[in-house]
Formats: C-alpha cells, structure tokens, sequence
C-alpha cells in the first residue's frame, strides 16, 4: 500500500519575513504547476523560482504536495472571496432571477484563474485534499437550500433536499466542466449564452 502524501505544513509563519517565504513558494508552486505540471512541480524548482533555498522550503513544508496543498487552499479561498458576499444577495431575489444570479456566481468563480483550476482539478486526487475542498459545495448547498425554503410558494418540487442536490450539482458540473473541457464557453462572448442556457435549465426543473 502506498504511503500517504504529507499534506500539512510543517509549521505556520508567524513574522512578516517568514510568511513573505511561505508566500513566495506557494506562489512559485502556483506558477511551476500551471506552465510545466505536477510532475515537473520538484521542491528544489519550487525552491529556486521562489527565490528560496531548498532548506528553507522544508523548514515549512514537507515535500511538494502539501505545496500543491497550500496552493489548493489559498485559490479556494480566493474563489469564497469573489461570491460570498454577491450569495447572500440572492435570498430575496425571485426564483428565475435568483437562478440567473447563482449561475453567474459560479461562472465568476471559475474564472478565477481558470488555468490553474483546470490543473488542480487533476491534481486534488493525488493530494488528498478533495473533502477540504467539498466545503465551498457544502457552502453552496446549504445557502441554495435556504433560498429554495423561502421561495416555496414559486415552485412545485416538495423535496426541497434532493432539488437542492440537483440544482448545485447541475451548476457546479456545467461551469466546472467548461472550465476543464471547453474554455471557450467561458469568453466574453459565450458566456451569457451558458448562463442563460443553465437558468431555463434550473428554473424549468423547479417550476415544473
């Protein structure tokens, strides 16, 4: 049986030069996993993009892929960042223009540096980093399951449990998909046409 990767850090920087070395590596982990792959992603690349010598590097982290870790968690926090607030907003909107407002959320939250969320979502497996990762749809769901329970008299699905699965499941395949599959939907110009496809989708299925 193959050993478990070391995911966590070894210790947590505390003082601003420390935390500017730390920051450096994730970054140049970022940069290294985006042009050249997991498997050119070696700590001593890492460490001479970033600037850093190798010693430094394990100081605070164990190998490469609690690096890849760390770079799975800073670009998930960054994607909470961009909708979270704009979530909250949806609750006292109309179900088609609630939808609408999801939809556009989540493709906002894709295009959050697309590149090197099409490479960590190959990468999340190899890590073991992909139940941390469930937290943002966790999030999701609980918000589109609070939404749907304040609009129940504009739908005709009881089950406002299984809907919510379905409808964040359907949003989150269609833009997660078009990210690593088909970029393109994602442009300027397609991607009002992706929305507006992925609403009458959602709001066909709960209005019946």
């Amino acid at each position: 049986m193959a050993r478990r990767p070391l995911i966590k850090p070894r210790k947590t920087a505390a003082q601003e030069r420390s935390r500017a070395t730390v920051d450096a590596l994730v970054e140049a982990t970022a940069r290294i996993l985006v042009k050249e792959g997991f498997d050119k992603a070696s700590t001593n690349r890492i460490a001479e993009l970033a600037g850093v010598s190798v010693g430094s590097l394990y100081q605070y982290f164990p190998g490469k892929e609690a690096l890849v870790a760390a770079v799975i968690e800073r670009h998930q926090l960054q994607i909470m960042e961009t909708v979270r607030g704009e979530l909250a907003e949806v609750l006292t909107q109309p179900v088609e223009k609630g939808v609408r407002r999801i939809v556009a959320l989540a493709v906002k939250a894709h295009r959050v540096d697309p590149k090197l969320h099409r490479v960590l979502a190959e990468q999340i497996p190899r890590v073991g980093k992909l139940e941390e990762l469930e937290t943002f749809s966790r999030e999701n769901y609980a918000i589109f399951r609070t939404y749907l329970e304040s609009r129940r008299d504009e739908i005709r699905i009881d089950n406002l449990e299984l809907a919510s699965f379905v409808c964040v499941t359907t949003i989150e395949a269609l833009t997660h998909n078009a990210v690593l599959h088909h970029p393109q939907m994602l442009s300027d110009e397609k991607m009002q046409a992706l929305i507006d496809a992925a609403t009458r989708l959602v709001t066909g299925y709960l209005k019946g």
